[in-house]
């Protein structure tokens, strides 16, 4: 099955949701970080909510950055995703391994820690959007639910999973959000509530062979669901020589001499897809002589 997300509202409009499969995404980042379980669990799980929250901007240019820092050995999750949920992330300590959770499973809340998620909307103003929430259990899915109640005022549920088996390989990868529009009935906020206690978890789901349709038309049978979009989502990096050129300019005129006289040149590497990038002395002595135009 190919990543893809679904577009859908139910109940007459008094709902909207969103759903993923994200497998051959997190697989991608698990292998390009060489993540441990737990690592490709925790970014597995935040790059399938940027890939589906992407789908909430308006606009081709508009860029959307979840960034999770705990006091936990994981460290921290940083991932982002353009309008077309073409994700990209990272965790900070890739080798994690603990113990799993009293429930046997991968403990990504042990991980993380306490500590807080940032969610930045870059919409082509003149600042982005940035909201900040604490962390309320660490496991991802009920912090970004927590975040859009507190942060955007509209409450939601999210169900994110990644589904890793015995030799690190990720087996599958998806979730769903369901966010509450105004004016939603009281009947049918009980009646998706009553729907979301019997549903089984996600990565059981996808092991069944379920696809994101079916896993909205099992919470939403009777409600009238309308897919209104599918849409492609993958892991791609969008670094280039040409950015980190930029970068490298951006740091001044004397820290890149200090390079050419202690290294005789600069390697760069990017945080997203580990690519490496040398600069000689010779290119780098080009740099700096831009750094005064």
């Amino acid at each position: 099955m190919e990543d893809y997300i679904i577009r859908s509202v139910a109940a007459g409009n008094q709902v909207r949701a969103f759903a993923a499969v994200t497998t051959d995404t997190v697989s991608r980042a698990a292998n390009i970080h060489k993540l441990a379980p737990v690592a490709s669990a925790a970014l597995g799980r935040t790059l399938t909510a940027a890939a589906m929250m992407s789908k909430m901007l308006k606009s081709q240019d508009n860029i959307i950055t979840i960034q999770i820092k705990g006091d936990g050995p994981l460290g921290g999750v940083v991932v982002v995703s353009d309008y077309q949920a073409n994700v990209r992330g990272y965790v900070y300590n890739p080798e994690v391994y603990i113990p799993l959770n009293s429930a046997g499973k991968l403990d990504v809340a042990g991980a993380i820690g306490e500590g807080y998620l940032n969610v930045i909307k870059d919409l082509g103003l003149k600042e982005p959007y940035i909201g900040y929430v604490d962390l309320v259990s660490g496991e991802i899915g009920e912090d970004i639910a927590y975040y859009f109640a507190y942060s955007e005022q509209v409450p939601s549920i999210v169900s994110l999973g990644v589904l890793v088996n015995t030799d690190e390989k990720v087996l599958h990868s998806g979730g769903f959000i369901i966010q509450l529009l105004p004016g939603a009935e009281t009947k049918t906020i009980d009646a998706i509530d009553d729907r979301i206690k019997s549903i089984p978890s996600v990565t059981s789901m996808l092991t069944d062979g379920k696809t994101p349709e079916d896993i909205l038309e099992f919470i939403f049978e009777g409600m009238e669901l309308k897919i209104t979009d599918k849409s492609p989502c993958k892991y791609k990096c969008n670094c280039s020589r040409d950015r980190m050129e930029r970068n490298i300019i951006s740091l001044g005129e004397k820290e890149i001499q200090d390079m050419i006289i202690e290294q005789n040149g600069a390697e760069t590497v990017c945080h997203f897809c580990n690519t490496k990038y040398w600069f000689d002395s010779e290119t780098l002595k080009q740099l700096a002589e831009q750094c005064k135009n």
